[in-house]
Order: structure tokens, then C-alpha cells, then sequence
């Protein structure tokens, strides 16, 4: 039986990637002010930073319904498809959970939590696409999916808390010790949560640099694939000395610089930035 690759819109693959790959991605729904947007669709990240900007209005975003995986996901099992859909992770968001009830009445849907997000949740996207098109099994496809998450490396660098103080992740007392301290955290998955696992100081660009040289110190990267992932708010040169350094350290068959969508922006604010691999098996 043939099969459908499917994620949600926290995944941050662009366009031309989904197209790429055949990926059919479902949009969380983000509400800012009394009115509610397809993420991804209806809504850019630039219209966050506008509306934050006018109001200090920041945007709430709901899962994925069971009912709305049903509606969707139902088309394609009568046509003989099977579906292997990937989530971002369960501690984050109720996505995975809504899969998992639909699958519940629907045969030939397997729902994986990815433990990731962003474009970690990407990577373990793609892996499925290359388990599919290597001929497995959507079962097969979902394992394979599943074996791959421990070598998924997912962490960003914040140049700003206070969407995340605004958006009541962190005290009013940590942003503005940050702020004082000119203390940028860098967060990283780990066990399916974002957690901070260190704090740089200085200029975001010394801040950036001094991340990536750290990452790209990772034993066994996989060159095959290097994300740089960013919110909006970075000089492009200074991504393209972030280039440079993936570049010279890894060599990889694709370095892919993308934009983080509403998600992530409504959480993070502008000036995130992350660089994001696996390593070898």
C-alpha cells in the first residue's frame, strides 16, 4: 500500500521542502486577539511581531482536534493509502495525543511523537520520507521513524525573553535579570521538553557564533542534512558567516537555512536562532 507522509505545521519545513518530499502538512490553529489563522496559511510570523508591536498582543495556538485528523486523514485511507503522521512532541503540545485517538478508529494510521520540534520534528520527518521511499511498510516507516529520534540534536539560542515572560513560560524576575545581565539562553530538547542548558553573554552575534562553533563540536554529525533555523530579526551576514562555520565543520550534502513559523515565533520572539543535525546511527 502506498504511503502518506504527514506532520503538523510546528515542523517549520518550507514550502518547497513539503513539495519536495511529499509531505501533506496539517495546520495548528493560532488565535491573536478575537480572531483565529491557519498557522502557516493565514498567519506569517511578521504579523506577530506587528501585532505584539501595536498591542503586546501574543497569539495562543490550539492542537490539532481528533476530529479534524478524522476529516482529514479519512480521504486518503479510502483511497488505499497508509498514513504515518508525525507530531510535535507530546509534552509540548496535544497533537500527538489527538493522533493517537483518531488512529483509535481509523486502520492504517500510525501517529509518531517525535520528541521534537521545529525542524528536529523536521528531520524525523524526512527520515520517514526516506523510509518510504526505500519501500517499507507504514508500520515499518513509523519504527524506523522512531529509532531516529535519539540522534536528532534540537536547541536554539534566545536573544530575548520577553515573549516567553509575556506568554507566562518564565517570571517577570528571570527576563529582567536576563535583560541586566545581557544573558541569552540557549534551550535544547531533552526527553520531549525544552530546557536551558547553558547562558551565553554578549553581542547576539558573538552569542551566535559561539553556539554554532559549540554545536558543530557534536561527535558524528550526519552530513547528509544541517538545518539553521531562525525567527526573523538576524543581519544576513551574519547568517552567512553561520554558513561558513556549519559549512567548514560538517561539509553537508544540504545546509538549509529556513524560517521558523508562528509557533515557534510566539514562544521565542525574534532573534531565535538554532542550528539542527542528527548524528550517525
Amino acid at each position: 500500500m502506498p504511503v502518506l507522509i504527514t506532520t503538523d505545521s510546528v515542523c517549520d519545513l518550507s514550502p518547497d521542502i513539503l513539495e519536495r518530499f511529499q509531505i501533506k502538512m496539517l495546520p495548528l490553529t493560532v488565535s491573536l486577539g478575537d480572531r483565529a489563522y491557519k498557522d502557516g496559511l493565514e498567519l506569517t510570523p511578521e504579523d506577530i511581531y506587528a501585532a505584539y508591536r501595536r498591542e503586546h498582543l501574543l497569539p495562543q495556538t490550539a492542537a490539532i482536534s481528533p476530529q479534524e485528523f478524522t476529516d482529514t486523514f479519512t480521504p486518503y485511507l479510502q483511497q488505499g493509502y497508509e498514513i504515518v503522521h508525525l507530531d510535535i512532541s507530546a509534552e509540548l503540545s496535544a497533537c500527538c495525543q489527538n493522533a493517537s485517538i483518531a488512529a483509535a478508529g481509523l486502520e492504517g494510521l500510525y501517529p509518531v511523537d517525535t520528541r521534537h520540534l521545529s525542524t528536529g520534528q523536521g528531520l524525523v520527518v524526512l527520515e520517514a520520507c526516506r523510509l518510504r521511499d526505500l519501500g517499507l511498510s507504514a508500520k515499518e516507516v513509523a519504527q524506523g521513524a522512531r529509532d531516529y529520534i535519539s540522534r536528532v540534536h534540537t536547541s536554539f539560542v534566545l536573544d530575548t525573553l520577553e515573549y516567553m515572560w509575556k506568554g507566562g513560560r518564565c517570571s517577570g524576575f528571570t527576563a529582567l535579570g536576563a535583560n541586566l545581565l545581557n544573558i541569552k539562553p540557549c534551550l535544547e530538547m531533552q526527553e520531549g521538553l525544552l530546557k536551558v542548558c547553558k547562558k551565553y553573554r554578549g553581542s547576539m552575534r558573538k552569542v551566535y557564533l559561539q553556539y554554532v562553533k559549540e554545536q558543530m563540536q557534536t561527535p558524528d554529525i550526519d552530513p547528509r542534512r544541517v538545518f539553521i533555523t531562525h525567527s526573523g530579526g538576524i543581519e544576513p551576514e551574519v547568517l552567512e558567516e553561520l554558513r561558513a562555520i556549519v559549512q567548514e565543520a560538517v561539509h553537508p550534502e544540504e545546509l538549509l537555512v529556513t524560517t521558523a513559523g508562528c509557533t515557534v515565533t510566539s514562544h521565542c520572539g525574534p532573534g531565535t536562532m538554532g542550528v539542527l543535525f542528527a548524528t550517525r546511527a
